[in-house]
């Protein structure tokens, strides 16, 4: 799970804990999303970890001893610098020795559904979901199951596909990493896409980014509602 990032846009909101950790009814968001990812069967964690990473693992360990991750394995890895999501992800293969298949998501995005189909689908493949407004997001392009173009946020406009912050990926992909920082999202995918190597799994779920503060308010509103988030 990457949880490294330093939640820039989010700090005029949350200034006292790293983002994963912002408060939702006196609980971490992290919290939610770990319920929801054990609720799908997961029971095998690595997090990936940058900025206030001590506190983050703080938080996991009282997890593993009495909370939601009591039963899983729960690893972390540290990164001495920022190394962007793909050099986040290639770090995490290259010290915790992962092989073959693996899904990675996003620590600060709230996706209900689709741990079983992304699991299902072949590697490189990239959750998608449909949104009112991608302007925040940049949209893909979708050719049948495959992803062919990834819009820039400033040229995308309207409803459509949007990255839902979760994949399915193989470690093979990472084998030749050259220790560079990276990011998977404007580095690597517009390739596979480009190359015709990228898989689509269109996800029908709840959806929220809070990585700025009006998602996340809206994120909060919907916890103390409990009646979804809108799209």
């Amino acid at each position: 799970m990457l949880a490294g990032g330093f939640g820039t846009r989010l700090r005029s909101a949350v200034a006292t804990v790293p983002k994963p950790l912002a408060p939702v009814i006196d609980r971490p968001f992290l919290l939610y999303l770990l319920e929801n990812w054990v609720a799908q069967g997961q029971r095998s964690f690595i997090f990936l970890l940058h900025h206030q990473a001590a506190v983050i693992e703080k938080f996991l360990q009282r997890e593993v001893d009495t909370g939601s991750l009591r039963n899983c394995n729960v690893r972390t890895v540290v990164e001495r610098e920022p190394l962007g999501t793909g050099g986040a992800i290639a770090n995490a293969v290259r010290e915790a020795k992962v092989q073959g298949a693996f899904i990675v998501a996003n620590a600060d995005t709230w996706l209900a559904d689709g741990i079983q189909d992304m699991s299902a689908a072949p590697p490189p493949a990239v959750a998608v979901v449909q949104v009112e407004n991608t302007e925040r997001y940049g949209s893909a392009r979708l050719a049948g199951d495959r992803i062919i173009l990834f819009d820039e946020k400033q040229a995308s406009t309207g409803g459509g596909w949007i990255n839902a912050g979760l994949y399915h990926l193989d470690a093979a992909e990472f084998a030749s990493w050259d220790g560079d920082a990276f990011s998977l999202e404007a580095d690597v995918f517009p390739k596979w896409a480009n190359a015709g190597r990228l898989n689509a799994v269109r996800v029908e779920s709840d959806f929220i980014d809070i990585g700025i503060p009006e998602d996340y308010f809206r994120f909060c509103r919907w916890a103390e509602t409990g009646k979804g988030v809108t799209r």
